[in-house]
């Protein structure tokens, strides 16, 4: 079966069981999968799991391969996981940065090498950046700059956790563009964390809903953005409204616990 499936999947820390008995029939490759729910819920607790990260039991079946029993190394050969902000203290090039990514995952350092981080640059708009010091960007730019060491390695999952949130819309149209277009073209499974439910709207081509650990609806983003999730998992009332150009839109009209205007 090509793309990832969960089984049984339990993962949490040790005095606190965050994610419990998750089952995901299968995310699919080639599309961005969206996972939303509130603070708190097991967002950032599952990405982390399913790259290893956390401690954690059940199956999960990568492209038909299982990936609980590999050792880790093993499985961050096909696991890239990016977290929402970059360690601390690096004192390279972005430049520098990136080829030790991508010699992470078995590229060698050549001219040719080098060409194709340059390119990945200038598709994230930060080619200017290729010789600055990671210690001295802004919170967006590190996190392009988290993208493209993610996206250089190939893997076959990747795992992005609020990769928009210091990002202008500008920025966060352009990224989920570049996501989408790498995604579709490496075939590729992609998870993706996010706070602002339109962009999973528009972005996202299948999404899970979390809440308490717990799964609360998969499937197709219009399928599973509803009145009635939004008024269960974040409790507020709110509608699902086209634009102009057709595109699904949330506007959310109050607290589920606030009265209704009156007309």
């Amino acid at each position: 079966m090509q793309g990832l499936s969960i089984r049984g999947f339990n993962a949490g820390y040790p005095k606190r069981k965050i994610i419990e008995n998750l089952h995901v029939p299968l995310l699919p490759r080639g599309k961005i999968t969206v996972l939303l729910g509130p603070n708190g819920c097991g967002k950032s607790t599952l990405l982390r799991s399913l790259a290893g990260l956390n401690r954690a039991q059940g199956e999960l079946w990568l492209n038909g391969e299982e990936l609980m029993a590999q050792p880790f190394a093993r499985r961050a050969d096909k696991v890239v996981y990016l977290p929402q902000s970059l360690p601390a203290g690096v004192h390279l090039h972005v430049l520098e940065s990136i080829i030790v990514a991508q010699r992470a995952s078995g590229g060698r350092s050549s001219a040719s090498s080098e060409n194709e981080v340059m390119a990945l640059l200038e598709q994230l708009g930060i080619a200017h950046l290729a010789l600055s010091y990671l210690d001295q960007l802004s919170g967006g730019q590190k996190q392009l700059v988290g993208l493209a060491q993610s996206l250089i390695r190939r893997p076959e999952l990747l795992l992005l956790d609020e990769p928009l949130s210091a990002l202008d819309l500008n920025y966060q149209f352009h990224v989920m563009d570049l996501v989408r277009r790498e995604t579709q073209q490496r075939n590729i499974v992609t998870v993706v964390v996010v706070h602002d439910i339109n962009i999973a709207l528009r972005h996202g081509e299948h999404v899970l809903m979390l809440q308490n650990g717990e799964l609360i609806a998969d499937g197709q983003p219009i399928e599973v953005i509803t009145p009635e999730s939004l008024a269960r998992v974040y409790g507020v009332r709110g509608r699902i409204e086209r634009c102009s150009h057709g595109t699904p839109q949330v506007l959310i009209d109050g607290l589920v616990a606030e009265p209704e205007p009156a007309l």
